[in-house]
């Protein structure tokens, strides 16, 4: 019985897993960030092109 109480109470003070839990939460974020961040970019593009090619019809057109 001792012992399994030495077990709970070393497992309660071990900080390790927490450090790895916390790297691995703020890796996801880092990852969210850039997936919003490409996206706002590839829409912010694909509106440029967009804008190019009716420039580029009305002028062909024109």
């Amino acid at each position: 019985m001792r012992h399994l109480l030495k077990c709970l109470r070393d497992f309660k003070a071990d900080q390790s897993g927490a450090t790895a839990i916390e790297y691995g939460l703020i890796a996801v974020l880092i990852v969210i960030g850039l997936i919003v961040a490409v996206t706002a970019v590839g829409n912010s593009s694909k509106a440029m092109y967009n804008d190019l090619d009716s420039q580029w019809d009305a002028a062909a057109g024109g």
